[in-house]
Protein backbone atom coordinates (compact mmCIF):
# COMPACT_ATOMS: atom_id res chain seq x y z
CA UNK A 1 0.00 0.00 0.00
CA UNK A 2 2.70 2.41 0.91
CA UNK A 3 4.53 1.61 -2.12
CA UNK A 4 1.51 2.44 -4.54
CA UNK A 5 0.80 5.60 -2.92
CA UNK A 6 4.93 6.86 -2.96
CA UNK A 7 4.61 5.70 -6.83
CA UNK A 8 1.21 7.88 -7.23
CA UNK A 9 2.64 10.84 -5.19
CA UNK A 10 5.89 10.42 -7.02
CA UNK A 11 3.86 10.35 -10.53
CA UNK A 12 1.51 13.40 -9.43
CA UNK A 13 5.19 15.12 -8.93
CA UNK A 14 6.47 14.08 -12.13
CA UNK A 15 3.08 15.51 -13.87
CA UNK A 16 3.10 19.23 -12.43
CA UNK A 17 6.92 19.17 -13.41
CA UNK A 18 6.91 18.23 -16.92
CA UNK A 19 3.84 19.26 -18.26
CA UNK A 20 3.56 22.34 -20.59
CA UNK A 21 6.41 23.68 -18.65
CA UNK A 22 5.98 27.34 -20.88
CA UNK A 23 2.68 27.81 -19.19
CA UNK A 24 4.34 27.64 -15.91
CA UNK A 25 7.05 30.07 -16.44
CA UNK A 26 6.36 34.08 -15.48
CA UNK A 27 5.55 36.07 -18.78
CA UNK A 28 8.60 38.61 -19.94
CA UNK A 29 8.55 41.59 -22.26
CA UNK A 30 11.21 43.78 -23.66
CA UNK A 31 11.17 47.58 -22.78
CA UNK A 32 12.86 49.14 -26.25
CA UNK A 33 14.51 52.44 -26.14
CA UNK A 34 16.74 52.80 -28.73
CA UNK A 35 16.86 56.45 -30.48
CA UNK A 36 18.09 57.41 -33.82
CA UNK A 37 16.69 60.29 -33.99
CA UNK A 38 14.96 62.61 -30.80
CA UNK A 39 15.27 61.80 -27.77
CA UNK A 40 12.51 61.88 -25.18
CA UNK A 41 13.40 62.82 -21.89
CA UNK A 42 10.56 60.66 -20.07
CA UNK A 43 12.05 57.78 -21.46
CA UNK A 44 13.50 56.73 -18.03
CA UNK A 45 10.57 57.82 -16.10
CA UNK A 46 8.61 55.39 -18.57
CA UNK A 47 11.38 52.33 -17.90
CA UNK A 48 10.60 52.73 -13.87
CA UNK A 49 6.81 53.29 -14.61
CA UNK A 50 6.87 49.65 -16.70
CA UNK A 51 9.29 47.90 -14.29
CA UNK A 52 6.92 49.21 -11.20
CA UNK A 53 3.78 47.74 -14.03
CA UNK A 54 5.28 44.13 -14.24
CA UNK A 55 6.22 43.99 -9.86
CA UNK A 56 2.64 44.88 -9.67
CA UNK A 57 1.02 42.59 -12.35
CA UNK A 58 3.24 39.68 -12.51
CA UNK A 59 5.07 39.94 -15.37
CA UNK A 60 9.00 40.35 -15.76
CA UNK A 61 10.19 43.41 -17.92
CA UNK A 62 13.55 43.83 -19.76
CA UNK A 63 15.00 47.02 -20.81
CA UNK A 64 17.34 47.72 -23.15
CA UNK A 65 18.78 49.98 -26.02
CA UNK A 66 20.74 47.87 -27.87
CA UNK A 67 19.06 46.48 -31.20
CA UNK A 68 21.89 43.94 -31.21
CA UNK A 69 20.02 41.67 -29.16
CA UNK A 70 16.48 41.83 -31.46
CA UNK A 71 17.59 38.06 -32.67
CA UNK A 72 15.49 35.06 -33.61
CA UNK A 73 16.68 33.31 -30.17
CA UNK A 74 16.79 36.51 -27.95
CA UNK A 75 13.21 37.25 -28.93
CA UNK A 76 11.38 33.87 -28.11
CA UNK A 77 12.26 34.45 -24.53
CA UNK A 78 9.52 38.03 -24.85
CA UNK A 79 5.81 37.69 -24.93
CA UNK A 80 5.92 40.84 -26.43
CA UNK A 81 8.16 43.97 -27.41
CA UNK A 82 6.89 47.68 -25.95
CA UNK A 83 8.84 50.36 -28.26
CA UNK A 84 9.36 53.02 -25.53
CA UNK A 85 9.93 56.51 -27.44
CA UNK A 86 12.31 54.83 -30.50
CA UNK A 87 13.38 57.07 -33.00
CA UNK A 88 14.12 57.23 -36.32
CA UNK A 89 16.54 53.95 -38.23
CA UNK A 90 17.10 51.48 -35.26
CA UNK A 91 16.90 47.99 -36.85
CA UNK A 92 19.14 46.80 -40.00
CA UNK A 93 17.86 44.09 -42.24
CA UNK A 94 18.78 41.43 -40.03
CA UNK A 95 17.08 43.01 -36.84
CA UNK A 96 14.05 43.86 -39.44
CA UNK A 97 13.41 40.10 -40.75
CA UNK A 98 14.19 39.20 -37.25
CA UNK A 99 11.14 41.08 -35.80
CA UNK A 100 9.00 40.07 -38.60
CA UNK A 101 9.28 36.58 -37.81
CA UNK A 102 8.71 37.23 -34.44
CA UNK A 103 5.73 39.19 -35.08
CA UNK A 104 4.05 36.12 -37.80
CA UNK A 105 4.99 33.50 -35.07
CA UNK A 106 2.32 35.20 -32.49
CA UNK A 107 4.44 38.26 -30.53
CA UNK A 108 3.46 40.85 -29.05
CA UNK A 109 4.28 44.84 -29.85
CA UNK A 110 3.77 47.68 -27.99
CA UNK A 111 4.16 51.49 -29.14
CA UNK A 112 4.34 54.17 -26.73
CA UNK A 113 4.45 57.65 -28.49
CA UNK A 114 7.44 57.99 -30.74
CA UNK A 115 7.33 54.43 -31.67
CA UNK A 116 5.28 55.89 -34.73
CA UNK A 117 8.49 58.23 -35.07
CA UNK A 118 10.72 55.13 -35.81
CA UNK A 119 11.58 53.39 -39.15
CA UNK A 120 10.01 55.40 -42.34
CA UNK A 121 11.50 53.17 -44.68
CA UNK A 122 10.37 50.35 -43.13
CA UNK A 123 6.68 49.70 -44.92
CA UNK A 124 6.27 46.45 -42.80
CA UNK A 125 6.85 48.35 -39.12
CA UNK A 126 4.55 51.51 -40.50
CA UNK A 127 1.35 49.02 -40.65
CA UNK A 128 2.62 47.00 -37.70
CA UNK A 129 2.51 49.95 -35.41
CA UNK A 130 -0.55 51.59 -37.50
CA UNK A 131 0.81 54.79 -38.57
CA UNK A 132 3.98 57.34 -38.67
CA UNK A 133 4.18 60.36 -37.22
CA UNK A 134 4.20 63.86 -39.10
CA UNK A 135 4.04 66.71 -36.74
CA UNK A 136 3.07 67.67 -33.47
CA UNK A 137 2.04 71.62 -32.57
CA UNK A 138 3.71 73.09 -28.93
CA UNK A 139 2.41 70.51 -26.25
CA UNK A 140 -0.69 72.40 -24.51
CA UNK A 141 -4.36 69.98 -22.77
CA UNK A 142 -6.52 68.81 -25.31
CA UNK A 143 -9.95 66.74 -24.71
CA UNK A 144 -9.37 63.26 -25.64
CA UNK A 145 -12.85 60.96 -27.23
CA UNK A 146 -12.77 57.77 -25.57
CA UNK A 147 -14.86 56.09 -28.44
CA UNK A 148 -14.72 52.19 -26.80
CA UNK A 149 -15.12 52.13 -23.22
CA UNK A 150 -15.49 48.26 -22.90
CA UNK A 151 -11.81 47.36 -22.91
CA UNK A 152 -8.76 46.89 -20.64
CA UNK A 153 -7.14 49.76 -21.71
CA UNK A 154 -10.07 52.31 -22.08
CA UNK A 155 -12.72 50.86 -19.55
CA UNK A 156 -11.35 53.06 -16.49
CA UNK A 157 -11.15 56.46 -18.42
CA UNK A 158 -13.67 59.08 -18.59
CA UNK A 159 -15.63 59.48 -21.76
CA UNK A 160 -13.62 62.96 -22.23
CA UNK A 161 -10.41 62.75 -20.63
CA UNK A 162 -8.75 66.19 -20.33
CA UNK A 163 -5.12 65.92 -20.09
CA UNK A 164 -1.74 67.85 -21.46
CA UNK A 165 0.40 65.98 -23.73
CA UNK A 166 2.91 66.86 -27.31
CA UNK A 167 -0.54 65.53 -29.61
CA UNK A 168 1.01 63.98 -32.84
CA UNK A 169 -0.73 64.28 -36.28
CA UNK A 170 -0.42 61.22 -38.40
CA UNK A 171 0.08 59.84 -41.85
CA UNK A 172 -0.19 56.60 -43.59
CA UNK A 173 -3.06 55.59 -41.05
CA UNK A 174 -3.59 52.04 -42.26
CA UNK A 175 -7.34 50.84 -42.21
CA UNK A 176 -8.99 48.18 -40.34
CA UNK A 177 -7.61 49.88 -36.76
CA UNK A 178 -9.64 49.22 -33.71
CA UNK A 179 -9.82 52.88 -32.50
CA UNK A 180 -9.95 53.57 -29.39
CA UNK A 181 -9.05 57.13 -28.31
CA UNK A 182 -9.77 60.26 -30.65
CA UNK A 183 -8.25 63.48 -30.28
CA UNK A 184 -10.82 66.37 -30.30
CA UNK A 185 -9.07 69.50 -32.56
CA UNK A 186 -11.62 71.58 -31.52
CA UNK A 187 -10.15 71.67 -28.26
CA UNK A 188 -6.39 72.26 -28.85
CA UNK A 189 -4.34 74.66 -31.78
CA UNK A 190 -2.80 72.44 -34.34
CA UNK A 191 -4.10 69.32 -35.64
CA UNK A 192 -4.10 68.48 -38.89
CA UNK A 193 -6.41 64.74 -39.23
CA UNK A 194 -9.55 66.60 -38.91
CA UNK A 195 -12.50 64.73 -37.14
CA UNK A 196 -10.80 61.65 -37.30
CA UNK A 197 -7.87 61.80 -35.43
CA UNK A 198 -6.85 58.36 -33.68
CA UNK A 199 -4.27 58.76 -30.99
CA UNK A 200 -4.79 54.98 -29.39
CA UNK A 201 -5.58 51.87 -31.01
CA UNK A 202 -4.76 48.36 -31.40
CA UNK A 203 -5.11 45.16 -33.91
CA UNK A 204 -4.53 41.95 -35.28
CA UNK A 205 -1.32 42.01 -37.40
CA UNK A 206 0.53 39.54 -39.18
CA UNK A 207 -0.33 36.83 -37.16
CA UNK A 208 0.73 38.88 -34.11
CA UNK A 209 -0.92 41.51 -31.68
CA UNK A 210 -0.39 45.11 -32.10
CA UNK A 211 -1.18 48.28 -29.40
CA UNK A 212 -0.13 52.22 -29.80
CA UNK A 213 -1.04 54.93 -27.66
CA UNK A 214 0.24 58.45 -29.06
CA UNK A 215 0.12 59.69 -25.24
CA UNK A 216 3.30 59.41 -23.55
CA UNK A 217 5.58 62.50 -24.22
CA UNK A 218 5.94 64.36 -21.13
CA UNK A 219 7.57 63.05 -17.80
CA UNK A 220 4.38 63.07 -15.32
CA UNK A 221 2.11 60.51 -18.09
CA UNK A 222 4.32 58.23 -15.93
CA UNK A 223 2.78 58.82 -12.63
CA UNK A 224 -0.67 59.31 -13.44
CA UNK A 225 -2.73 56.39 -12.86
CA UNK A 226 -4.89 56.67 -15.57
CA UNK A 227 -2.20 56.56 -18.35
CA UNK A 228 -0.27 53.62 -16.46
CA UNK A 229 -3.67 51.65 -16.83
CA UNK A 230 -4.05 52.40 -20.18
CA UNK A 231 -1.00 51.20 -21.19
CA UNK A 232 -1.20 48.39 -18.62
CA UNK A 233 -3.52 47.18 -20.71
CA UNK A 234 -2.56 47.61 -23.82
CA UNK A 235 1.02 45.43 -22.76
CA UNK A 236 -1.33 42.70 -21.24
CA UNK A 237 -3.17 42.70 -24.83
CA UNK A 238 0.31 42.51 -26.42
CA UNK A 239 1.62 39.62 -24.41
CA UNK A 240 -1.47 37.43 -25.02
CA UNK A 241 -2.40 37.11 -21.41
CA UNK A 242 -5.48 39.05 -21.53
CA UNK A 243 -8.06 39.96 -24.33
CA UNK A 244 -8.15 43.79 -25.49
CA UNK A 245 -12.19 43.96 -25.20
Amino acid sequence: MYRSLALFTLAVVCLLCFSNPVSAKKKRILVFSKTAGFHHSSIDEGIAAIQKLGLENDFDVDTTKNSELITPKNLKKYAAVVFLSTTGDIFNDAQQKAFEDYIRAGGGYAGIHAATDTEYDWAWYGKLAGAYFTSHPAQQVAELQVLNNKTIATKHLPEVWKRKDEWYNFKDIQKGLKVLINLDEKSYKGGINGTEHPVAWYHDFDGGRSFYTALGHVEESYTDPLFLKHILGGIQYAMGVKKME
